[in-house]
This record gives structure tokens, C-alpha cells and sequence, in this order.
């Protein structure tokens, strides 16, 4: 589920990125959905502002959400060539939050995610693809130690000069679904849904 922070590569969106102004625009937000504002180089993945929502269908009574967070990684960036995009992040399963003490510890557990096995998941991008203002973003997710190819819907978010840590800031977000039984996760299935709905939103700093 460390997929998400594909969205981060929508950086395919980038087709120019002249240092242009990056101060507070009239609404009063830092950041602002203009592509120009985008500059290349290598961003980190801003731990506490990226997330992988996920969720599940619950025997047709009710839909289970969960979420990852603190990742790691970075995105590699070109405004002149947004193809080339790179994204690496990885997520600990640690940052794994749900409203329950009882389901996270089940979820964690080697009937799931078996955390103590494998208490890590990446992505790693193998492509980006410019689709107007948005991008498809394919990458190798591995989750439970098993690696599948998952593309991600992204769309560009906003960049601009965090005031807080004045790091020149960008954000994406992106959706996916996957199949949890082809990760080796699909304990209870069809009781509780095969499809995984994935919903992610990433920061990234230099």
C-alpha cells in the first residue's frame, strides 16, 4: 500500500518550470495549482504530509478504512523531460493507523501484513505518462513481500515555498486499485472485498 506517493511523479505535469514566483497567492495558500511554479531536482518525501488512504468493502455492511504513514523516499524531478520522473518510497508498516487497536493488531499480524516478517512496503516508479494536466504513473509495488505492477491515477496539486521548513514544496495526489489476494493478503475473501480501493497524497521537499 507504500504505493501511493506515485502521485509525487505527476510531476510529469511539469512542462516547464521556470523560477518563477513563489509567494503566497491572493487566496492566502503557499502552494497553488500552477505547473510553472515547479522546479527540477531531487525532492524528499515530506513524512508527515504523505499518506496512503486504503479502503475495503466489510460484508456488504460497511467500509473499513485504513492508512499508512511517515514514509521515506524521494522524487526525482525534470521539467523539461517529465517522463523521466522518479519516485522511491517506502512505508513502514509501524505507521499503519486504524480505529481499532484490536483490528490493527490483526491486521498486522501474519494472517495479514505479517509485520514482523516484512515490516516494510515500496514503491518504485518504471514510468510516467502526461495525460493533459494528470499522469499515469506505473511502478513496482511489493507488499508482503511479493512485487506487483500497479499504475496510479495522479493529478498535480499544488507547489510553492513551504513557510514553515522554506523548502520549495510540491503536491500530488493519486488513486489505484488493487487485489489484496495478489499480494498474498486474502484471508476472508469474498467476505471481506478482494478490491482495494488506494487513495494517496504526497509532499515533497528540497
Amino acid at each position: 500500500m507504500k504505493i501511493l506517493l506515485a502521485a509525487a511523479c505527476a510531476a510529469a505535469l511539469a512542462v516547464s518550470a521556470p523560477a518563477g514566483a513563489f509567494s503566497q497567492d491572493a487566496g492566502g495558500m503557499p502552494g497553488a495549482a500552477d505547473v510553472a511554479r515547479i522546479t527540477g531536482g531531487t525532492y524528499k518525501v515530506d513524512p508527515n504530509h504523505t499518506q496512503v488512504a486504503w479502503s475495503v468493502d466489510h460484508m456488504g455492511f460497511s467500509t473499513l478504512f485504513g492508512m499508512f504513514g511517515q514514509p521515506s523516499g524521494k522524487l526525482e524531478l525534470d521539467p523539461k523531460n517529465p517522463k523521466a520522473a522518479k519516485l522511491e518510497v517506502e512505508f513502514p508498516m509501524t505507521g499503519l493507523t486504524v480505529t481499532s487497536e484490536k483490528f490493527l493488531n490483526h491486521l498486522k499480524s501474519d494472517e495479514f501484513l505479517d509485520a514482523a516478517k516484512f515490516p516494510t512496503a515500496t514503491f518504485r516508479s518504471t514510468s510516467v505518462e502526461p495525460v493533459g494536466q494528470k499522469a499515469k504513473v506505473t511502478g513496482d509495488l511489493t507488499v508482503h513481500g511479493v512485487t506487483k505492477p500497479v499504475t496510479l491515477d495522479v493529478a498535480f496539486h499544488g507547489a510553492g515555498i513551504n513557510p514553515m521548513s522554506k523548502a520549495e514544496t510540491v503536491g500530488f495526489s493519486g488513486t489505484t486499485n488493487i487485489k489484496r489476494s495478489d499480494f498474498g493478503l486474502g484471508a476472508f475473501v469474498p467476505v471481506v472485498s478482494d478490491d482495494v480501493t488506494i487513495t494517496v497524497v504526497g509532499a515533497f521537499e528540497k
